[in-house]
């Protein structure tokens, strides 16, 4: 049966809509609690799974009062207020009683249920989480002048959960699964609620698929840029300032060297590069539109009676550098970068290394063209996407996010400009896909993706091909050829993102081994002994002036000691002096990760400074 359960699932999922085209319901909502996340046939068996997993904690903990379980990215999981904390013993409990409930093959059964029937039935068995769903679905009929709605119930042997669905046909068409792992969470993401106890779940069609899922879990464990940025001493976490990351000085070499690379490559490309205040009057935002929108994200500052903000993004307050003289058709496109200091103000929930943050800084660009150069100019954008990933031997895939439902501006420039993304994808001859209804809320995109080494999929950059935001709200132009004045397309561009983010995820996506181009520490050199220490710092010197990054380990440990302290910081270069080697002005190049008993090249020190001027400038991946 282990190859059935995704067939089965289709079956039973017969509104199955493309996840592409669904919106995440907003946090804490009642389409939250009700949303299975049932979106293809694997995660209907996930959330059936979820239900089993209810039924067992329930079968050891009969007062436990149920939240929500629907499937997720990978799993499933289900909320429980329960009498105690859970153990691991809880947990292979729990997954007892699930094997003989899947063993038993219960049908799942919907049932509709008369609305005051349902909440009389819920509020008997004292499950007050599944009531306050009901509530707010009542509130919600009522506020609109409809009637109560039809509620189901979905049952499978003796469990019965208030569920939309859908569902594999029984419990016997669920595959191999496992229990991960116990959190906890605020009912309905509000600190103010009851902190419940989420049992985080596993499943698949087949036990590889489970055995490969567990495994790339582990590994991820292992990649997790929170360890390795303590155990490579890049950068640490504080509660002075939740979200925001301090980064020590090798993490700011690496930052350093990244933004390097970007500057030197937007330079290549006709940027220049702007600096912009952090701390801005609400007129702005409210000019912008993201006041509306977007302000329970912002942080706020009185100042004399008036509000400011720190900026959550750098867009509207380019277009004052634009507008500071009269601009000609001639003078476009013009390319502003800025690595903007930006701050969102994330729930302390959600923040997660450098890959959810308070504060980070991004490589950012406005780009203002005329409308007749926007085709050329997102081409170029796609190359300039391809060569940067290339630098990490990654390859970016492109989505075209169109039109959201609560876009504003003219729609007849919303099709213009989706227009000419679409015609831009096309020339590129890259593969893309369409996310409808995806776009921001001024402005179609594109959105980049890659995996890693993993397999896991990261959104990184973004381009946005603005006809309405920035031109109509702060009134952009340029006098086009007969002297007329014209509006110019923004252009909103980000290629690393988040440098956080950016770092965070080439962290893991190389298990800490950076290559040799961006390793915050290029080489070190290891004297056998101290009669080696000052040829050791002449070679050092002789790489530091051709721009290596290097240090001389002159500790009291042995030399495989030495070795393995750099191993374990992921320093790609070791280069070893001893008597034979300084006599000779050469070292014994060891490379990261080679065999132990690998063949060792000795290589003469200005021929290995060369080396490895040349191996950085070509920026490859090892």
């Amino acid at each position: 049966m282990a190859d059935a359960p995704a067939r089965q699932a289709a079956a039973a999922t017969a509104d199955h809509q493309e996840p592409e085209v669904l919106e995440a319901p907003e946090r804490g909502s009642v389409e939250e609690l009700l949303d299975a996340g049932a979106h293809d046939p694997l995660d209907a068996m996930r959330h059936s799974t979820a239900h089993v997993m209810a039924e067992a904690v329930l079968d050891l903990f009969p007062a436990a009062k149920l939240g929500i379980g629907p499937a997720i990215d990978g799993g499933f999981y289900y909320d429980f207020e329960l009498p105690r904390a859970l153990t691991p013993d809880d947990l292979e409990a729990i997954e007892e009683r699930m094997r003989a409930s899947v063993a038993a093959d219960h049908a799942f059964v919907r049932r509709e249920v008369d609305f005051d029937d349902a909440r009389s039935v819920e509020e008997g068995r004292g499950q007050a989480f599944k009531v306050e769903i009901l509530d707010d679905l009542a509130a919600r009929a009522k506020a609109a002048g409809e009637p109560l709605p039809e509620v189901s119930f979905y049952e499978h042997g003796p469990f019965s959960d208030l569920c939309r669905g859908p569902h594999v046909p029984s419990t016997g068409m669920i595959g191999p699964f496992k229990l991960l792992s116990v959190a906890g969470a605020y009912w309905r993401g509000d600190e103010k609620r009851p902190m419940l106890q989420r049992i985080y779940g596993t499943v698949w069609s087949s036990q590889d698929e489970l055995d490969q899922f567990l495994w790339r879990r582990a590994e991820a464990k292992k990649r997790d840029h929170r360890r390795l940025g303590v155990q490579l001493d890049l950068f640490s976490f504080h509660d002075v300032a939740p979200g925001s990351a301090f980064w020590h000085p090798k993490g700011q070499r690496l930052w350093r060297t990244l933004e390097g690379a970007m500057r030197e490559e937007q330079e290549r490309r006709g940027y220049v590069e702007v600096s912009t205040p952090i701390l801005v009057h609400k007129k702005l935002w409210e000019q912008s539109g993201h006041w509306g929108l977007y302000d329970d994200n912002m942080f706020r500052v009185e100042v004399e009676g008036q509000t400011f903000s720190l900026k959550p993004m750098n867009c509207p307050e380019s277009t004052f550098i634009y507008r500071s003289k009269v601009r000609s058709y001639r003078d476009l496109p013009i390319r502003y970068a800025e690595y903007g200091r930006l701050h969102r103000n994330e729930r302390s929930g959600t923040l997660s290394g450098l890959t959810r943050v308070r504060h980070f800084i991004q490589d950012d660009a406005h780009i203002y063209v005329r409308p007749d150069q926007v085709q050329a100019e997102i081409s170029e954008l796609l190359d300039f996407v391809r060569v940067v990933y290339g630098w990490f031997g990654l390859t970016p895939r492109f989505v075209f996010a169109t039109k959201p439902d609560k876009a504003i501006g003219d729609p007849a420039l919303w099709e213009r400009a989706e227009a000419q993304i679409k015609e831009a994808l096309d020339a590129s001859g890259s593969p893309y896909r369409v996310k409808p209804r995806d776009g921001t809320f001024y402005a179609p995109k594109i959105d980049i993706y890659i995996d890693d080494a993993l397999g896991r999929e990261w959104q990184m950059a973004t381009i946005q091909a603005d006809l309405t935001m920035l031109p109509d709200r702060f009134d952009l132009e340029f006098i086009d050829e007969h002297g007329l004045p014209q509006r110019p397309v923004a252009i909103h561009r980000a290629i690393y993102g988040s440098l956080e983010r950016f770092i965070g995820i080439l962290i893991e996506h190389f298990a800490g081994a950076l290559p040799l181009w961006v390793a915050p520490l290029q080489a070190v050199v290891i004297p056998i002994s101290d009669r080696h220490l000052e040829a050791g710092r002449e070679l050092a010197g002789i790489l530091a002036a051709k721009g290596i990054r290097v240090e001389v380990d002159d500790s009291d440990n042995r030399m495989q000691n030495k070795i393995r302290l750099a191993q374990e910081q992921k320093v790609p270069v070791m280069l070893v002096l001893g008597d034979r080697e300084v006599e000779a002005r050469s070292a014994t190049v060891r490379r990261r990760g080679a065999a132990r008993d690998a063949a060792q090249e000795t290589v003469a020190w200005d021929d290995l400074a060369e080396q490895l001027a040349a191996e950085v400038a070509a920026r490859r991946v090892e």
